[in-house]
């Protein structure tokens, strides 16, 4: 499926290589949208149809947990799902992130498959969307 992804991430290197495993990970046509820091990410979210928005921690300016939180305070986000992709990987840190209201978390370094397998739920992909009700045969359109 096709998704309007925001990119949250200081380093252009790290970006690039989140947007080649979301392409790994099957989301290749999806649009992704890059931001430098959270404060970049919320103007670009208010301009911007946005699925779901994967946020590093450590950013200058505005980082990851100030940006959720900072974000889920606007209704127009509220229904956003953002994962953290960081090297903050204590269960502290962690637990922090999701009270602050992140759906998924991604330890790096990751794989594909580890950014796809956090995807996956959090976008409901897999629940019967592939599934065609054949009781409407008759049916034209």
């Amino acid at each position: 499926m096709v998704y309007s992804i925001l990119i949250v991430d200081d380093s252009l290197p790290m970006r690039s290589v989140i947007k080649k495993a979301l392409g790994a990970a099957g989301y290749g046509g999806s649009e992704i949208l890059e931001a430098q820091n959270g404060q970049e990410a919320l103007e670009m979210m208010r301009h911007n149809w946005i699925d779901v928005v994967l946020t590093d921690y450590n950013m200058p300016v505005m980082n990851g947990l100030d940006f959720i939180l900072k974000a889920k305070k606007e209704e127009l986000f509220n229904d956003i799902p953002f994962i953290v992709v960081s090297t903050e990987g204590n269960e502290d840190r962690i637990s922090q992130f999701m009270e602050s209201g992140a759906a998924g978390y991604v330890t790096k370094p990751f794989t594909a498959e580890s950014i796809r397998d956090v995807m996956v739920p959090i976008l409901g992909e897999g629940e019967d969307e592939d599934t065609i009700d054949e009781s409407d045969d008759d049916l034209d359109f």
